[in-house]
């Protein structure tokens, strides 16, 4: 099997002296890194992508997203991602490096954007008509600033991303402040924190009690979190954590599937398959063959 590349932004900044930040027409950008992009492949970068027109597939770990006008998408560093387009497809895309966010924002992490920390939010926005529009604007403002020699050339580019971020946030947290305006934002405060936590100890410690511990909260409270946040068990969400960078080892590591498992925290293979099926739906050895190059 093929391992997955991983991109650097370097690669798309022929002949300029930064690669901090990239921004490019979703057109302009096919054709200069179309000897890169055309396979699944990950980044080392975070990246937004808005189509105005045209339609296909995007495909990001593992999960399979329609394209159209107004779609919206944010992807982390480490994802696998791929996309089918119709040849008309239009629109704008940027990436920026962990360090150039956060040198300048230092009590803001792109982590604690929820579409960029947390693996079960959606990666994608279908954006109206109205928020397409002032999101256009953005981008293009952005794309102008970025051309531009300007003084303070770095502060409105990240003024201008914040912007995007944010209102992103607001409208990914619309549902969730439905459903959970009497428990108010400490819910979402927490499910943070509790995925901040997966992120670091997920191959180690897969149980709610050792996570609720951490957050000083009851694992049955701990639940009622997740439940509240994204509709589903904590135990589903330290799950889908662990069976995602098994996908990814799977696709990028010369390793046996015994030694991925035990990588994993699984000392029993045959619990880690019964785990693997049971959230994917296939066994390891298949999720192989479907997605083998």
């Amino acid at each position: 099997m093929n391992p997955i590349s991983v991109l650097h932004i370097d690669l798309f900044q022929a002949g300029k002296n930064t690669s901090d930040f990239y921004f490019n027409t979703m057109k302009n950008h096919l054709v200069v890194g179309h000897r890169h992009i055309e396979k699944p492949h990950r980044h080392d970068f975070y990246a937004a992508v808005l189509f105005t027109k045209g339609v296909g597939v995007h495909e990001i770990d593992f999960q399979k997203y329609d394209v159209s006008e107004g779609s919206l998408f944010f992807l982390s560093p480490g994802q696998i991602h791929s996309w089918e387009l119709s040849e008309d497809i239009e629109g704008y895309i940027f990436f920026c490096s962990q360090e150039f966010y956060e040198m300048h924002y230092v009590n803001q992490k792109l982590r604690n954007f929820p579409f960029f920390g947390s693996v079960s939010f959606p990666r994608k926005l279908q954006l109206d008509a109205l928020e397409l529009k002032k999101n256009i604007t953005l981008f293009r403002e952005l794309g102008e600033e970025h051309q531009a020699k300007n003084i303070m050339k770095e502060g409105l580019i990240l003024s201008l991303m914040s912007q995007i971020f944010i209102n992103s946030t607001r409208l990914f947290s619309k549902d969730f402040d439905t459903q959970a305006s009497a428990a108010g934002l400490s819910y979402f405060k927490h499910y943070q924190d509790f995925e901040n936590l997966i992120e670091q100890h997920f191959a180690e410690h897969k149980s709610i009690a050792y996570y609720a511990s951490l957050l000083k909260i009851s694992s049955k409270h701990l639940n009622r979190i997740a439940q509240t946040v994204v509709q589903k068990t904590a135990t589903d969400v330290i799950t889908e954590r662990v069976v995602l960078e098994a996908k990814r080892m799977l696709m990028y590591l010369d390793e046996s599937l015994v030694e991925i498992a035990f990588r994993l925290g699984y000392e029993e293979y045959s619990y880690f398959v019964r785990v693997f099926r049971k959230n994917s739906g296939m066994t390891p050895t298949q999720f192989m063959r479907k997605y083998k190059a």
